[in-house]
């Protein structure tokens, strides 16, 4: 009977994380897991795995993770593009009389530069001439060696503060910034999946183990009621009472397997090699007890703007607010001040003696919007757009804090319900214990004692089930608050980054 007691010992490590020992003096025989799942040959390690490790393999190899950092770089190749507005252009242009009259022929060099701080521009250009251009083409002679010149074109009012290139870049940072948020919004919905899928797969294979201990019991007393039908002190019909009891028990344990094996499968789609790969845990890297579910420690104190849709929504409100400064922007009147120095080099050119002085040129030009009905509408709908998103930045806001309040409550209540389990557990070993010992005397019948067994062990089951539902509890609260020290996304090698590059 001594070995009777050994679902009592098991029970209890599963729940405490001590490590039990059979009442003979053995240790508590395990669950024949391997039946639960395929060995690996291929060095996996046989430590239990953690946590941690999942957390840290999904965060390096995840394809949803990978994918997003792709589109990182996609926003940035845009933002690059869109400083090429402000890329120096140099141009030539040349032309010759082949026939006619006049034989002149131009040749026009000229580099310019957009300002970064202005809509205006800056701009250089060398101009040398030959032969004779008609009289309306007077400004087309130069001396011997050409002329040089060197101007800017300054904005006033319109496209002074903001305009369409500088827009164009604001906005294009903004997608970075954007796609970043995504990026950790991305990362941490992948790390609370996996964090999900690690608790399922402990979950599942400390049920399997408690099923089976479960059913090695009833398999252990066949044993010795075939030897007492044998010797005729037990009636056979109590034999085909326990092998009934025992298909029931494994009817348990194959469904646990089933479990098991699925929620490793799905693990592996977090739990990757080296490469990349998926990996399919190994049975015996099972946690012992439900201890595992305890290995994440999540920061209390929580800012909003930490959420990734927080600081999208933000960024929208930034692009909304230039795109109302750029309708703004094109309802004034354009008032821009030009100026130029021209010189020309070298001896007097067919065009006289009149090219040789230095030549210092200012003028402003000035043109008024009369309707403008394109900008006015552009104006209209960034205004309602830039309310809309403020309505919607207040309501996430209360969002969030109610969906943390809510996960903090489920907190409590599992801890809470977890307590009332635990003392459930204890009462039903003790009564599983007294009545096998009450068995083994002859004082109680054999649908009492399984009865006791099987409540003892609905009992652990539900214990482990009411810890992982504080583990979940707690894995939606650091992905809530965007903990991403206890996702393990605060320091993370992948895609192509730099060790303790943060990508996000």
């Amino acid at each position: 009977m001594r070995r009777l007691l050994a679902i009592n010992a098991l029970l209890l490590a599963v729940t405490t994380g001590v490590t039990a020992s059979a009442a003979d003096g053995g240790a508590v025989r395990p669950a024949p897991m391997a039946t639960a799942m395929p060995a690996r040959e291929d060095g996996q390690p046989s430590t239990p795995l953690t946590l941690d490790e999942v957390l840290r393999s999904s965060a390096r190899a995840a394809p949803d993770i990978i994918a997003a950092l792709a589109r990182v770089r996609q926003a940035e190749g845009r933002a690059l593009s869109a400083e090429g507005a402000f890329d120096t252009v140099f141009s030539v242009d040349a032309r010759s009389r082949v026939a006619g009259y006049y034989d002149g022929s131009e040749i026009t060099g000229k580099a310019e530069r957009p300002l970064t701080g202005n809509g205006g521009y800056l701009y250089g250009q060398y101009r040398n001439s030959r032969g004779d251009f008609p009289i309306y083409e007077d400004k087309a002679y130069t001396n011997r060696l050409g002329e040089v010149k060197i101007g800017a074109l300054y904005a006033l009012l319109r496209d002074r503060m903001i305009d369409a290139r500088r827009s164009a870049t604001q906005l294009a940072g903004n997608d970075i910034d954007i796609a970043r948020f995504e990026t950790r919004a991305t990362a941490i919905g992948v790390q609370a999946r996996a964090i999900e899928a690690y608790q399922k797969w402990v979950e599942s294979g400390l049920k399997l183990q408690a099923y089976q201990a479960l059913y090695d019991i009833a398999a252990e007393r066949g044993k010795g009621i075939r030897r007492q039908v044998q010797l005729g002190a037990k009636p056979e019909i109590l034999l085909t009472e326990n092998e009934a009891n025992m298909v029931k028990r494994e009817a348990l344990v194959v469904q646990a397997q089933q479990e098991f094996r699925a929620a490793a499968n799905k693990l592996s789609l977090y739990y990757r090699d080296a490469a990349g790969l998926p990996v399919l845990v190994d049975a015996n890297r099972l946690p012992p007890s439900a201890a595992a579910f305890d290995g994440m420690n999540i920061d209390p104190f929580f800012e909003i703007e930490e959420r990734p849709d927080f600081g999208i929504l933000l960024e929208e409100i930034e692009q909304a607010s230039v795109k109302l400064a750029l309708a703004e922007n094109d309802l004034r009147p354009r008032l821009d001040l030009k100026g130029e120095i021209a010189k020309d080099i070298g001896p007097v050119g067919a065009g006289g003696y009149s090219r040789s002085p230095l030549e210092v040129i200012f003028g402003v030009s000035l043109t008024v919007p009369l309707q403008n009905r394109k900008a006015r509408g552009k104006l209209s709908e960034s205004r309602a757009k830039l309310e809309e998103l403020s309505v919607k930045q207040r309501y996430l806001a209360e969002k969030i804090r109610a969906e943390v309040a809510g996960i903090g409550i489920e907190v409590d209540t599992a801890r809470e319900l977890a307590d009332a389990t635990r003392r459930q557990v204890a009462l039903a070993d003790r009564l599983a214990e007294a009545e096998r010992r009450r068995f083994a005397l002859g004082s109680s019948d054999f649908f009492l004692v399984n009865s006791r067994e099987e409540a003892a062990t609905d009992a652990a089951v539900k214990l482990i089930e009411a810890r992982a539902r504080i583990a979940a509890a707690r894995a939606q609260l650091a992905a809530a608050t965007a903990d991403e020290s206890a996702l393990k996304l605060d320091a993370r090698e992948a895609g192509g980054s730099d060790a303790g590059e943060r990508p996000f």
